[in-house]
């Protein structure tokens, strides 16, 4: 039970970003599904973990789901993946749009069989600068954000990165924080739309 009860969110998310802001969905009440790859998100085999392929940061950042294996790059496995979305409200994903594109999974393609569907992206760096192409980690997004700079600055002997996923995890809150506003003013207009949340722009300011 939750304010996003009966909202149906396909998940093409892996390692923390996306996955965080999928897991807050899915707290709010959403029917979560995580579509991974046969190989498994690769934050399964992160440290610590009693079980292999179980890792705590994958545990906590996908609970709440129900989970699918798709190789995308297989035709039926897209078709499948297709037919998810065509009865889904939200569809999230953390790859370049490029390889969305590539796998015949881009918003117009997705947006042919569900016009209502809230297409959202959340990957490194804006589509309109010249880094768009390039993936992006959270130690790279700390290091453009300056962190290591500032934690010298507040005593650290040296530039160090945040002890902790910082970028990731922020930029995830972001991205939950625009799917509830799209899926309102969907409520309120009948109109779904695209969503872009670059890692870079949303921690770099």
């Amino acid at each position: 039970m939750g304010p996003l009860e009966g909202v149906k969110i396909l998940d093409l998310t892996t390692v923390v970003m996306g996955p965080f802001a999928t897991q807050i969905l899915g707290d709010f009440g959403a029917d979560v599904i995580k579509v991974e790859s046969p190989e498994g998100d690769v934050i399964r085999n992160a440290w610590p973990f009693r079980n292999a392929g179980m890792g705590t940061i994958f545990l906590n950042t996908n609970r709440n789901k129900r989970s699918i294996v798709l190789d995308l790059k297989k035709e039926e496995a897209r078709k499948a993946c297709l037919a998810l979305a065509k009865k889904a409200d939200v569809l999230v994903y953390n790859i370049r749009p490029q390889a969305m594109a590539r796998l015949h999974l881009s918003y117009e393609q997705v947006k042919a069989v569900n016009e209502k569907i809230i297409y959202v992206g959340c990957f490194g760096f804006s589509q309109r600068g010249p880094y768009a192409a390039k993936a992006a980690y959270d130690d790279m997004i700390q290091g453009a954000a300056g962190i290591p700079y500032l934690l010298k600055k507040q005593g650290a002997s040296e530039p160090r990165y945040a002890p902790m996923i910082v970028a990731d995890r922020s930029v995830g809150q972001q991205v939950a924080s625009a799917v509830s506003a799209a899926l309102y003013y969907r409520e309120k207009t009948g109109k779904g739309q695209r969503i872009d949340v670059p890692c870079s722009s949303t921690c770099c300011r």
